[in-house]
């Protein structure tokens, strides 16, 4: 297997207010389903709401920023998203190895 990168991922969605509920319901099912094939993936390895607002904080595990762009415009949402991305690497003081 070759070598991975992660990235920590802040998105934002920012779904027009008018936008038809319908439409709405449609994009957030797709959403979901989405976000849970690329975590069964292994690409996107921790999701956490933001609380009380329409953000999550990620980490994703991917060959490259290519793979992580694709990924991340394979959303639904992602016309709706402000996203911020900062490469990781490992910490010489940290006692986990498996990140």
């Amino acid at each position: 297997m070759g070598t991975t990168m992660l990235f920590h991922v802040h998105m934002t969605v920012q779904l027009p207010p008018d936008l038809d509920p319908t439409t709405r319901a449609t994009l957030s099912e797709a959403e979901h389903i989405r976000a849970k094939e690329i975590q069964e993936a292994g690409k996107w390895r921790h999701l956490w709401r933001v609380a009380g607002t329409f953000q999550n904080i990620s980490i994703f595990d991917v060959a490259d920023p290519a793979e992580l762009h694709d990924l991340i415009s394979s959303l639904p949402f992602y016309p709706y998203m402000q996203i911020e991305v900062t490469a990781l690497c490992h910490h010489p003081g940290s006692i986990r190895s498996d990140d």
